[in-house]
């Protein structure tokens, strides 16, 4: 009788997670697509107990909704959600930047900063379409991490997959552009300025908001 791996459960949870969330991305499963346990299980070949947990997650992230009756769908994205998303990363991020700012620039938290740089500007540089999305967000979630503000982290994290959707829908803006700011912002990061990072954070934000409103003007909802 084979022994299953202590990891084996987590590493199914993980797998489900990466899977369903790549598809939401990618439109396999669209807006209010009904995202059946047995079905999802049945297709990734394991129990419905990691696809639960995997969507549970996911909701966190704000990519699937769960209600007691229908059970998980995908989020019905919205125009409205993506103003209000910008809204809140102005909120959110500005204060953020400043708080990098202000951190230990040889901490590991830090360290970890520079190495999703460097992974930003690898994918970018290499044109990898559907990797820069997941990149950028990571890169913008690592400057919250270096805050060291726990309760700032918790507040951002529900936007993050709703972030990494946005970044998919608009990858039509280039690339190399964001890729500049964001060398701009971990600059005034870097050198502890903390004015300077946190200008640089809301013109970033700021200057992405109407290209990518009018962008999926196209395809989404007013609301």
């Amino acid at each position: 009788m084979n022994t299953p791996r202590p990891d084996a459960g987590a590493s199914h949870v993980a797998h489900a997670e990466h899977t369903i969330r790549a598809r939401v991305l990618d439109g396999t499963y669209p807006p209010g697509a009904r995202l059946r346990e047995r079905e999802l299980s049945e297709a990734l070949g394991f129990s419905r107990i990691p696809v639960r947990e995997a969507l549970t997650r996911l909701a966190a992230e704000g990519l699937v909704e769960l209600s007691p009756r229908r059970g998980a769908s995908v989020r019905r994205l919205s125009l409205r959600d993506v103003a209000e998303l910008f809204d809140l990363r102005l909120s959110l991020e500005v204060f953020a930047a400043r708080r990098a700012a202000e951190a230990d620039p040889e901490g590991p938290a830090a360290a970890r900063l520079g190495e999703l740089m460097e992974n930003a500007e690898d994918v970018t540089r290499r044109g990898a379409v559907s990797e820069i999305p997941a990149a950028n967000t990571a890169l913008h979630a690592g400057i919250v991490e270096l805050t060291g503000n726990k309760l700032l982290q918790t507040a951002l994290q529900p936007s993050l997959g709703l972030m990494q959707w946005v970044f998919t829908l608009t990858g039509n803006l280039d690339p190399a552009v964001q890729c500049a700011e964001h060398r701009d912002l971990l600059a005034a990061i870097r050198a502890g300025n903390a004015e300077l990072a946190g200008a640089v954070a809301y013109a970033h934000i700021e200057r992405g908001r109407r290209p990518s409103l009018d962008t999926l003007a196209r395809i989404l909802p007013a609301e």
